[in-house]
C-alpha cells in the first residue's frame, strides 16, 4: 500500500526545498530507491508545471563501471553529465543503499579519478541550481541506527518533514553571529581548537538544500587553525568504516591524524594538497537527530554537534580558496551524554554542552 507520506515530502521537495516553479527543468536523480518515489517527485514537478527529467541508478552497477573505470570513459561520463546539469534549473537526488561499503574495495586510485572528474558537475549543482539532495530509508540503515526497519522509517519522515521554516528566524540570527565572528573557540574532551572565520559568510540551511536539514556552515581561513580536535561520531568514507578520529593542526594544516584505521585515514589525507586543510565549519541541531548511524546526511544535523570537514570548500558561498577532490564531514557530538563541551565566538560563550545560550538562539535547542 502506498505511504502518503512519500507524496507529502516529494512536495516538499518539490515546492519548499528547490522552489520549482512553471517551465523550470528538473533533474531527478534517483539511486537504490522505490519506484514509488521516483513517481511521487514526477507528479509534485508536474503539478508545479515544471518538467522532470528523471535518472535511475544501481549502486551494484556503479561500483562494477569504477572499478574498470578508465580516463576515457569517465570525461564522457562527466562531460554528459555536465551538460544535463546546466540545462538543469533544479535537481533533487535521493539515495538510497542496501550496502553502505559496497564501494569499500574499488582501488584507490580508480576512485581518485572518478571523483575528479565528477567534482566539475558538483560545483555546477551547488553554484548554478536549485538542489536538494537526501537518503531514502531502508533495511541496512535502520540497522546502522539501531532500530526497527518500521521504526527507522517512522523516524525518517518525522526528521524529513521537519518544519523548517519555523526555525529560520533563529537559523539567520546564528548566521549573523558567525558573520561578525573573527576568532572561535571549542573545548571539549580531547579538543581544544582555534581558528578565525574573519572575512568569510556563513549560510543558514533550513531544508532548501539536505533533507534532513538543520545547520549553519562556514569555513575558517585557511592557514588559521591551530589545536587538535577529536571526534566522537563513527564515520564512513569512501566505503570504509572510521572510529575515535583525531586531528591535530598547525598554520591550518593536518600534521597528525589517528583514527581505528590510521594508515587508510592517511591514506586518504594525502589524497592531494587539499584534503590536510579544512574546507568546512557547521553547526548542527537537528533536535530530532540524537544518535550517529554512519550516515553523514544524518549524523551532520546531530543535536549539539559540529562538524570540521577536511577538504574542498564550497566554492563561490562559504569559500576560502581550499580546493581538494576531498570533501570528509567529521562530527564532534558536545551534548553532555558525549562529554560536553563549548563553543565561543571573540570570547563570547555561544553554546555549551549542546545547547545555545544566546537568547535569540533557544529556539535551535
Amino acid at each position: 500500500m502506498h505511504d502518503p507520506r512519500v507524496d507529502q515530502l516529494a512536495r516538499q521537495l518539490v515546492r519548499y526545498s528547490t522552489q520549482v516553479k512553471k517551465g523550470d527543468r528538473v533533474w531527478i536523480d534517483c539511486f537504490d530507491v522505490p519506484s514509488e518515489v521516483a513517481v511521487s517527485l514526477i507528479r509534485a514537478v508536474v503539478e508545479a508545471k515544471g518538467l522532470p527529467i528523471v535518472k535511475l541508478h544501481d549502486s551494484v552497477v556503479s561500483r562494477e563501471l569504477m572499478i574498470h573505470a578508465s580516463e576515457e570513459q569517465y570525461d564522457v561520463l562527466a562531460k554528459n553529465n555536465l551538460e544535463l546539469m546546466q540545462e538543469t534549473d533544479c535537481y533533487i537526488a535521493v539515495r538510497g543503499s542496501h550496502n553502505i561499503t559496497e564501494n569499500c574495495d574499488v582501488p584507490t586510485e580508480k576512485m581518485k579519478m572518478v571523483m575528479a572528474k565528477l567534482r566539475p558537475l558538483q560545483n555546477e549543482r551547488v553554484n548554478n541550481t536549485r538542489w536538494c539532495v537526501l537518503r531514502w530509508p531502508t533495511a541496512s540503515m535502520a540497522q546502522q541506527a539501531g532500530m526497527s526497519t518500521q521504526g527507522f522509517e517512522d523516524f525518517f519522515f518525522k526528521v524529513c518533514l521537519l518544519d523548517y521554516a519555523a526555525l529560520v528566524p533563529a537559523m539567520n540570527a546564528l548566521k549573523k553571529l558567525m558573520d561578525r565572528a573573527e576568532k572561535v573557540h571549542i573545548k571539549g574532551p580531547g579538543t581544544d581548537l582555534r581558528f578565525s572565520l574573519k572575512g568569510l559568510k556563513a549560510i543558514a540551511c533550513g531544508g532548501r538544500h539536505n533533507i534532513p536539514d538543520g545547520e549553519v556552515f562556514s569555513s575558517p581561513v585557511k592557514d588559521s587553525v591551530e589545536g587538535v580536535v577529536s571526534y566522537n561520531a563513527p564515520t564512513i568514507y569512501q566505503g570504509v568504516a572510521f572510529d575515535s578520529l583525531k586531528l591535530e593542526f598547525s598554520k591550518g594544516k593536518i600534521i597528525n591524524a589517528t583514527a581505528n584505521n590510521t594508515k587508510a585515514l592517511n591514506k586518504i589525507l594525502d589524497s592531494d594538497d587539499g584534503a590536510r586543510y579544512i574546507g568546512e565549519f557547521a553547526i548542527g541541531f537537528n533536535r530530532e537527530i540524537k544518535e550517529p548511524m554512519r550516515d553523514i546526511l544524518f549524523d551532520e544535523k546531530i543535536a549539539g554537534s559540529f562538524h570540521f570537514t577536511p577538504g574542498q570548500a564550497y566554492e563561490g558561498i562559504a569559500d576560502n580558496g581550499n580546493r581538494s577532490q576531498v570533501h570528509w564531514d567529521m562530527v564532534c557530538i558536545q551534548r553532555p551524554d558525549y562529554g560536553g563541551g563549548e563553543i565561543w565566538f571573540d570570547g563570547r560563550l555561544i553554546r555549551k554542552d549542546g545547547k545555545f545560550v544566546v537568547k535569540e538562539l533557544e529556539p535551535l535547542n
